[in-house]
């Protein structure tokens, strides 16, 4: 679990509503990230984790409500303006370019970047984050493991020097050895100040590695706690920890 001390907010999102149509998919949603905070969104499938995701990176703009980044309003920003500004998202499904190399994979995480110097500084970084993608730096994104694609992915998103990291389901359809080498990897990002907004199915494995939880339920926020104090109530360890 990270050891964050909340301090300043980076991320508020304020009463949002959401709408895929005429289907809404968030209501009046409200969560806040605080600098050098994990924070995790757990709820079942359709709970809305992956439209708060959404609307926080522009894909999906909401009808009502406010989202702040940084205390500017990004309520209806871009979402190239929202990466500008800081906010990356290694999303659901890992999306690389199966016919792309690793390494250009993780150049078009930094395609808005002209520091030349720093990319490669960030793209070491990476490779220190993730020595396997070191040595598969040459080979199609496509050929790769299930782990092996969600490294590139997650450093893709790093390449944008982020201040926030939005992390989609990380752990999804992976082998268990990776998925402790994931949940090691984002606590070791965390540790080197960027700040984590993180969705994840194994509510177990994602409390765990949070300093802050929000239970959603068809659209809202039900619950929101203390990591800790998430784990030992008693309603989420019944629905979302598989305890009788």
């Amino acid at each position: 679990m990270s050891t964050a001390v909340a301090t300043r907010t980076v991320l508020e999102v304020e009463g949002i509503d959401a709408f895929y149509g005429t289907i809404q998919a968030l209501r009046g949603v409200s969560i806040e990230v605080h600098e050098g905070e994990v924070v995790t969104l757990i709820g079942a499938n359709g709970a809305g984790k992956s439209s708060t995701l959404r609307a926080i990176n522009g894909v999906l703009h909401p009808r009502r409500g406010k989202i702040r980044f940084e205390g500017e309003d990004i309520t209806r920003a871009d979402p190239h303006d929202i990466v500008k500004r800081g906010i990356a998202q290694s999303p659901e499904g890992r999306r690389l370019f199966p016919r792309m190399t690793v390494v250009e994979n993780l150049e078009m995480g930094a395609f808005q970047r002209k520091d030349k110097a720093e990319i490669r500084e960030d793209m070491d970084r990476v490779f220190e984050l993730f020595p396997r993608l070191q040595e598969r730096r040459d080979q199609k994104a496509g050929t790769m493991s299930g782990g092996e694609q969600q490294m590139c992915a997650i450093g893709r998103a790093m390449m944008a020097r982020p201040k926030l990291l939005l992390l989609d389901e990380p752990s999804l359809g992976l082998a268990p050895i990776f998925v402790e080498r994931i949940f090691e990897i984002v606590e070791q990002i965390n540790k080197q100040g960027v700040s984590i907004l993180l969705v994840e199915q194994n509510a177990l494995m994602a409390l765990d590695a949070a300093d802050r939880g929000y239970v959603l339920e068809t659209g809202r926020v039900v619950l929101a706690d203390d990591a800790k104090a998430l784990m030992g109530n008693e309603q989420v360890r019944k629905t979302y920890l598989g305890e009788d």
